[in-house]
């Protein structure tokens, strides 16, 4: 256990992932709450809804019809955040003037799709069995396939290929004619966290250039490559969780699911890939099978702690599309999880104040959070409602 005076003092704990700091203040849990509270999820979803631009056979916004799927479906977003053409921008010399200097800007071309979960309106992650989730990563892991470079030195296992995802044989899933650089995989659950269709879903973005949150951790697992003699910082770091126990909230053969030392959302999670796994083209289906798992224990557990529809932006970090061999052997395939609720289904944390102009900060230490999770276990919550 760390030292048990820090349940109750303030402190900072550093994130060894990004080299940052965040301000823990675990006395704050006892102060009383006159805040904003957010509406418990009470709505019950129907199994389909003709209305749903997600749902089979139904028609999206822009009229396209989608096919009576039975699985996963994807397509590329109607109204993608990034496009694959668009008018070319070069920037200006860097002369030395003010301009040159202070207003930078780069051109960022790039595909976004959409990936529904199931066919299912009202199944979620969390109502799903691992044996339900499979087709997901399944899918996920073609998709990141087709968009990997064959420079990079994971064509040797990802065997690249220019065909879609079974069973998404359209003509907006094609191998792009632009290698990008990085792939994000991600999902938003609920109205909380910006989703603005119930029917769960996740997205991808493939874009040319490497964001900025995959960009620092991906600096500092160099570093600690470099500096510990060619050692993974992720995979010392689940072995020491693995270990003292006490912030984990689930593990398998393949996987620990925890509430890392550094966490900044109050029952932040993180999943991490036990050995050294670059991308999700390094596991074989014994290791898909056993995200599937950790991936279903995660969300029902966070279902069942307050037992609401648990909101969350959910995604992975692993190795770029293209890259140096530096940088793909020092990748480290792991989840973040970033859900707001802080005391109950009605009460939310935002990052306000000092933690936008200073540094984040959290109330409950992770080590509390990740003893109440561990305490969720077992059938959802709402098989037991009726």
């Amino acid at each position: 256990m760390p030292d048990a005076i820090l349940d109750n003092i303030s402190h900072r704990r550093y994130n060894v992932l990004r080299g940052s700091w965040v301000l823990v203040s675990p006395h704050r849990m006892k102060r009383p709450w006159q805040g904003q509270q957010e509406e418990a999820s009470k709505t019950a979803l129907p199994d389909y809804d003709p209305e749903c631009y997600l749902c089979p056979g139904n028609k999206r916004a822009q009229g396209d019809s989608n096919p009576k799927y039975e699985s996963t479906f994807v397509f590329v977003n109607d109204y993608a955040a990034v496009q694959e053409e668009q008018t070319e921008y070069t920037p200006g010399d860097k002369d030395g003037s003010l301009s040159s200097l202070l207003l930078r800007a780069e051109p960022v071309v790039g595909k976004c799709y959409v990936i529904t979960f199931s066919p299912s309106h009202n199944l979620t992650l969390a109502d799903l069995s691992p044996s339900e989730i499979l087709p997901i990563i399944d899918t996920w892991t073609q998709l990141y396939t087709a968009h990997v470079s064959p420079k990079s030195p994971l064509a040797k296992v990802a065997a690249p290929t220019t065909l879609p995802p079974e069973n998404h044989r359209n003509a907006t899933v094609t191998r792009p004619s632009t290698q990008y650089r990085y792939m994000q995989i991600f999902e938003n659950k609920g109205a909380a966290m910006g989703c603005s269709n119930p029917h769960p879903h996740g997205q991808i973005w493939a874009v040319t250039g490497l964001p900025e949150e995959p960009m620092l951790e991906l600096e500092q697992l160099k570093r600690y490559r470099r500096e510990q003699g060619g050692l993974h910082m992720l995979e010392d770091y689940a072995q020491l969780e693995s270990e003292k126990k006490e912030r984990v909230v689930f593990e398998n053969n393949s996987f620990l699911a925890l509430c890392p030392w550094w966490a900044t959302w109050p029952f932040e999670v993180m999943i991490i890939a036990r050995k050294h796994k670059r991308a999700l083209v390094d596991f074989d289906e014994k290791e898909r099978r056993s995200l599937a798992e950790v991936l279903a224990e995660v969300t029902r557990r966070y279902d069942n702690l307050f037992e609401t529809q648990f909101p969350y932006s959910m995604g992975i970090h692993q190795a770029p599309l293209e890259g140096s061999d530096s940088e793909i052997e020092a990748s480290h395939f792991h989840i973040h999880f970033y859900p707001p609720l802080l005391r109950s289904a009605t009460v939310r944390k935002f990052l306000v104040g000092y933690e936008m102009m200073a540094e984040p900060q959290r109330d409950i230490t992770p080590e509390q959070a990740a003893a109440k999770l561990r305490d969720c276990a077992g059938e959802l919550y709402r098989l037991r409602l009726g």
